[in-house]
């Protein structure tokens, strides 16, 4: 068995309108503040957990490191070179994929040098879009051209591995600025994409100002549900052509170059997660630290395990989970394993699932139709039901 570890930081230069996320703009005085206590809580995470009730995820080697947020690249480099650090001081390091998140206007010659040397090999580029007017309506900081700038000073620090995330569905996005998005993104040529079509809710501001039938954040100007379907699909065509394999409902990648952390997500693997509103899993139990980074520091100064949500979870739980994070995955789950497993019988629901054209199966295989990808989300839902 091996271990991957997720690093939140949440700290960002700007919100964007559509983000849900528990990060935010706050000074940078605090940023070395709170590596530390990432620090402190890494090296007590054992104590920590026992004394909270959690049983620590077996001896195992660490073979990925996700370092996100937020905006991780805003940290400076002593302090994510601390991390990294007293993650080797604390487990058994086996190399591997080690991820930093970086917005494009972030990235310079020195920075990302200083990346390479202290052990990060791989680059998760939040570009978005590329047009400026979808951007700026967005409230990103960057413009289109910062992102081949930053690829390009990626690879001259060495980074052999770089994903690039696109959102269809911004404000003011169409047809026609979609497709050059994908022209240019397919230029910078990233080992890995993402794609994520537009959610809107309630705990972002665009998703506020959406649903309340308002104007501000260009909510008027938000492609509909046919349009988000039809940019979606659209680059799935795109990106085989390319030559990018499509492995999960919102990745592609390159062969060699699947996202080896998230796969541990999807897979219900075992990871741990530190910082504020880091999430764990050790296979029986899910566990998350508070959002609010003032509290997560308080806790940790205090030497208590800082756990907001702790979940044991049941057999019924663990089988919807390997329904609804499988199904993710374009190879599917497979039925025989899950079965045996979880001592159960399922081919009257996959049978009736499959006469809904909500599935497809391959002897032991089942795997969400291909004509259902673009709106998984809906599927799932009646999948759970």
């Amino acid at each position: 068995m091996t271990l991957g570890i997720y690093i939140q930081v949440p700290f960002c230069q700007s919100k964007c309108t559509y983000c849900n996320f528990h990060t935010g703009v706050f000074s940078s005085s605090l940023y070395s503040p709170y590596a530390s206590a990432v620090c402190r809580e890494i090296a007590g995470h054992v104590r920590r957990l026992r004394a909270a009730g959690i049983e620590p995820v077996p001896a195992a080697d660490v073979d990925t490191v996700y370092v996100g947020g937020g905006t991780p690249s805003l940290l400076d480099a002593a302090d994510l070179s601390g991390i990294l650090e007293s993650l080797r001081d604390s487990f058994a390091w086996a190399g591997g994929e080690v991820t930093l998140e970086a917005d494009p206007e972030t990235i310079t010659d020195s920075r990302a040098a200083a990346w390479g040397k202290m052990g990060f090999n791989r680059a998760s580029l939040g570009a978005q879009s590329f047009q400026d007017v979808e951007l700026k309506a967005a409230g990103r900081m960057h413009r289109r051209e910062d992102i081949p700038n930053a690829a390009r000073t990626l690879r001259a620090a060495g980074f052999e591995n770089i994903s690039l995330d696109l959102i269809a569905g911004l404000p003011r996005q169409t047809a026609a600025t979609w497709e050059e998005s994908l022209d240019r993104a397919l230029e910078v040529r990233p080992e890995h994409f993402s794609v994520y079509l537009m959610e809107l809710d309630e705990d972002s501001r665009l998703g506020r100002e959406a649903l309340a039938g308002g104007s501000r954040y260009s909510a008027r100007e938000l492609p509909d549900d046919d349009a988000m379907a039809a940019f979606y699909e659209r680059a799935c065509e795109r990106l085989a052509t390319a030559g990018y394999q499509h492995y999960e409902i919102s990745n592609w990648a390159l062969p060699g170059f699947r996202s080896q952390h998230n796969l541990k997500y999807w897979r219900r693997q075992p990871y741990l997660g530190f910082g504020a509103g880091a999430h764990s899993f050790n296979g029986v139990q899910r566990w998350a630290n508070p959002h609010d980074p003032a509290a997560y520091a308080a806790a940790v100064r205090q030497g208590s395990l800082p756990v907001e949500q702790l979940e044991a979870l049941t057999s019924a739980q663990a089988l919807d989970e390997e329904w609804f994070l499988g199904l993710r995955q374009l190879e599917g789950i497979d039925l025989a394993r899950i079965e045996a497993e979880y001592n159960v019988s399922l081919a009257g629901r996959i049978a009736l699932l499959r006469e809904s054209g909500l599935v497809e199966t391959d002897g032991s295989r089942v795997r969400l139709a291909a004509n259902r990808l673009a709106i998984s989300n809906e599927v799932f839902v009646e999948l759970m039901n």
